[in-house]
């Protein structure tokens, strides 16, 4: 039995030892990841010797290119009405094996060009075979390929290639089979489009000091590499690379590897080209290669042999934007380096910061690849919020070079293992870093909490799935969700290392309910998560699965899951307990009729799922609350308000409980609860609301009483010194949401706050609103003043150090004035592309329409310049502006799409 605190983590002596055996099998795990990576440096040595052809040094538009003539195989035509062969399983057959590629990539893009953009190149592929085929099979999608030719002992030549473009396959007949235990080498030559998709090569254009750029980066998980380059696209089928790229002078290439030689070559209209030679990878899954071709600067140091380059825009590291990514990175490998016992295997690494990138960050090996924002740091902003997510995403790719690029999933069915290492280990290194994150919280509020809350539909997709059900394209790619990602993280971080099972089914001092295998299929294997229902009368705790509306068709499944429970008893923890079957009575879980005995479950939020207590004990709960809030930990509260709430909201509890809940804010001193509360309370759209004359006045009397202690805490602490909330990760991020809420509700404090910040700030630039409550502050400056604060409003959008996210802020701002005039003008500037620019107008248009007093000005403004709008804008395809109008005759919602 643990000792009683007021807020943190409850460890008992069973869980403890848990722990203990857990990070045993830490250990274990480290040994056989040592073993892995030993016997990897030593197939490499192998492959190296047995495997270098030479690479042709031609463009494939010139006769005779290389050593692939294009005259040697006919053109590829669509296999639609091909006979029935291996090319229709959605797997690659195992007869042939990659040992190596020879890559040669050539983006046709220089400085100013127009598009349509290409890029060309020529592969060798060295392979084993393992048992004889007279049919080589290989991933291509929206690949033109010709000179097919395959190398080795006793063959004729090749036959017929075509494409099977359902299972995205080059498929090349022979006319004589290649044989068991032979070295083969396969030689293609192909050219693609190179769009600006985000996906495969693309191309993206972005501005640096005032300049229009291009450059062209890759994204290849989980199966863009085939769009790219004629590959054995599978993640466990690794081989050796060496790449060379062709580029334009004044452009630099990165890739996996250290560049080892530049030279120089013509194309055929004698304009010069680079070549840049990279020295050869270790042995990698295809969807880990990398390009990037781009005029960026860089900064560097080295840790421990390891060569670190962060890579932006040229302003960006001007302005030491990446300054901090790199004093992170390097300790941040060391940590890991020495926690694995594995030293990192490349001589190094860059971080390329991207304009444009769909996914968040790619784990590349040695080239590992960030949207701009995900890794670069503002250092005027004093708040160090932006920095803690930074720390996550670099630690989370940085854990992926070990789980994922060193040992790799053999199918992507095991992609939520994958991750799961990699966002377990993201918060052990953003510790590290960053030992004052509240990572209990933090779990909770960024992991757990959107998970909790995703659709049933995406919700209910389990994580481990038969590989059959997973092989197609658009099935791979719809595994890389939110549910994944976040889901693991929460089971990782419970259960650690499960995958070496016999350590913890071995032991005596914990007893499980099943081996941890079962434990985990059960969470990994089936649908969803569930919800526990306690009888506090009887002790008796039974589980269904969540729905976010409950109805009487979903309530009919049986799905059970092996739930770890940890929980307090009157504020001491108890021992832990499993619930492994739909219903289970635990007899000291009985309470009395006392209101001093009570029960709370899933302490700290150890376990995925949501608990839903009687009507009776709820109350219980808060009148304790309301006695003394911090009987209950921290993340609890928030996890009991949470769950109340949303109960509510799918059907399982009433409203009214919920809210008892709430009675005691007026004592909660925590942002992190609060943000929960006004979250569940106050929808995004806040003039929905507004428009609901029964509902805002009661929000407004039963907020504001309740806000105002700890609205007047931050106000002060803005007003004195807002740098002391500067290592508050959870006040930083949520402040915006309280002052906001006050503003809202008509707080006349906060709306002289407002005032008072913005007229400081048009007085003197320097006296810069802080960025975490920028939007809010201008909004409501911009609503309290007249023309002259809208005037510094515009003033400030087009100031010449404003940033993206300053010009969002600012295009907000103006919008929230109450002068109908100021309204009328600034749609009528949104017209003006000299004024605002074209992408602008939506924007503007719908900012005006969601305030109280704009709606009609967007309606009339709209049905007033449907011809012009439609005259300017109608020519430019997929251009689509959505418009949302509260109507006035009605409490619908009047939906308008319109094409312009």
């Amino acid at each position: 039995m643990g000792p009683k605190a007021a807020s943190g983590f409850y460890l008992g002596r069973k869980p403890a030892a848990l722990l203990a055996l857990l990070l045993a099998a830490l250990l274990l795990a480290l040994a056989v990841l040592g073993a892995l990576y030993g016997r990897c440096l030593q197939e490499v040595e192998e492959l190296r010797a047995a495997a270098a052809p030479a690479s042709p040094t031609a463009g494939p538009e010139e006769e005779g290119a290389g050593c692939c003539p294009p005259t040697s195989s006919p053109r590829p035509s669509p296999g639609s009405t091909r006979p029935p062969g291996v090319w229709d399983n959605p797997r690659l057959p195992r007869a042939l094996l990659p040992l190596h590629y020879e890559l040669r990539l050539w983006p046709r893009v220089s400085p100013g060009q127009p598009g349509p953009f290409v890029f060309s190149g020529q592969v060798n592929i060295t392979v084993r075979c393992a048992h004889d085929t007279a049919t080589v099979l290989l991933h291509s999608s929206e690949l033109e390929l010709w000179g097919a030719a395959v190398r080795g002992p006793l063959l004729e030549g090749p036959g017929e290639l075509w494409l099977e473009e359902r299972q995205e396959y080059a498929v090349l007949g022979l006319r004589r089979s290649l044989r068991a235990g032979g070295l083969y080498m396969l030689q293609l030559s192909f050219r693609g489009p190179l769009s600006e998709d985000l996906d495969g090569l693309f191309l993206t254009r972005y501005t640096d000091q005032g300049q229009s750029s291009m450059l062209i980066a890759s994204q290849l998980e989980p199966t863009y590499a085939r769009t790219v380059y004629p590959c054995f696209d599978e993640p466990a089928m690794k081989a050796t690379f060496n790449i060379i790229i062709v580029h334009h002078p004044s452009y630099v290439a990165l890739s996996n590897m250290p560049a080892i030689d530049t030279s120089e070559m013509k194309d055929e209209n004698g304009s010069l080209w680079t070549v840049t030679t990279f020295n050869t990878t270790l042995k990698m899954s295809t969807y880990l290669t990398a390009f990037v071709v781009c005029d960026f600067d860089y900064i560097t140091r080295t840790e421990r042999g390891n060569e670190i380059r962060i890579w932006g825009r040229k302003e960006a590291i001007e302005n030491g934007h990446a300054d901090y990514a790199l004093n992170i990175t390097g300790p941040l490998f060391s940590f890991l380096e020495d926690l694995f016992n594995i030293s990192y295997p490349l001589s190094k690494t860059d971080l390329v910061a991207l304009p444009d990138f769909a996914a968040n960050a790619m784990e590349n090996w040695g080239l590992m690849t960030f949207q701009e924002s995900a890794l670069m740091y503002i250092p005027r902003d004093q708040f160090g919020s932006k920095k803690a997510m930074i720390c996550l995403i670099v630690s989370h790719e940085i854990g992926h070079q070990w789980f994922g690029n060193l040992v790799t999933m053999n199918w992507w069915n095991d992609l939520w293992l994958n991750e799961g290492f990699a966002s377990y280990f993201e918060y052990i290194g953003a510790s590290y870093i960053e030992p004052r994150l509240p990572l209990n919280k933090f779990f909770y509020y960024h992991i757990l909490q959107p998970v909790l809350r995703e659709d049933k539909e995406i919700a209910a997709r389990s994580l481990s799935a038969r590989e059959e059900k997973i092989n197609e394209t658009f099935s791979l790619v719809g595994l890389f969700d939110i549910f994944t990602y976040s889901k693991v993280k929460k089971k990782i971080k419970y259960f650690a290392f499960i995958p070496f099972f016999k350590v913890v089914d071995a032991q005596n001092e914990v007893q499980l309910p099943a081996s941890v295998k079962k434990i985990m299929d059960s969470w990994t294997c089936q649908n969803g998560f569930p919800v526990l229902t306690l009888n506090l009368s009887t002790g008796i705790i039974s589980q269904e699965q969540f729905y976010n509306k409950r109805t009487e068709n979903n309530t009919t499944y049986n799905n059970t899951w092996i739930v770890p429970i940890s929980w307090i008893r009157n504020g001491s923890a108890q021992p832990f307990v499993w619930l492994d079957k739909s219903s289970k009575m635990f007899p000291e879980m009985q309470i009395t009729d006392s209101e001093h005995d009570w029960i709370l479950l899933n302490v700290n939020m150890a376990g995925y799922y949501r608990v839903n207590y009687d009507p009776l004990h709820l109350k219980r709960l808060a009148k304790l609350l309301e006695k003394d809030p911090k009987a209950i930990p921290v993340v609890n509260r928030l996890h009991l308000i949470d769950d109340a709430f949303t109960l509510a909201q799918a059907g399982y509890i009433e409203i009214e409980s919920a809210f008892e809940l709430t009675k005691y804010l007026a004592k909660e001193d925590e942002m992190f609860v609060w943000y929960s509360v006004l979250s569940n309370l106050i929808p995004d759209n806040l003039e929905n609301i507004l428009n609901n004359y029964e509902l805002y006045p009661f929000l407004k009397k039963y907020l504001l009483k309740r806000m105002l202690p700890i609205y007047h805490y931050y106000a002060s602490i803005i007003r004195q010194n807002v740098d002391a909330l500067a290592d508050d990760y959870f006040d930083q991020i949520h402040l915006e949401k309280i002052i906001n809420t006050a503003c809202w509700l008509g707080l006349q404090d906060c709306l002289n706050l407002s005032s008072e910040l913005y007229t400081k700030w048009m007085e003197n630039p320097d006296n810069e609103i802080p960025f975490t409550i920028k939007r809010t502050i201008c909004c409501y400056g911009v609503a309290m003043g007249s023309d002259k604060e809208w005037d510094f409003a515009w003033k400030m959008y087009n100031h010449h150090n404003s940033t993206g996210i300053d010009k969002d802020i600012m295009l907000f701002a103006m919008s929230c004035t109450r002068e109908s005039w100021l309204l009328y003008r600034y749609l009528q500037y949104s017209l003006n592309n000299s004024l605002l620019s074209s992408d602008n107008i939506s924007i503007v248009i719908s900012n005006v329409a969601a305030t109280e007093i704009g709606q009609r000005i967007a309606w009339e403004f709209v049905t007033e310049n449907w011809l012009l709008l439609n005259e300017r804008y109608g020519k430019q395809p997929n251009y689509v502006i959505h418009l949302y109008f509260c109507s006035c005759f009605s409490d619908s919602l009047l939906y308008l799409k319109f094409e312009l």
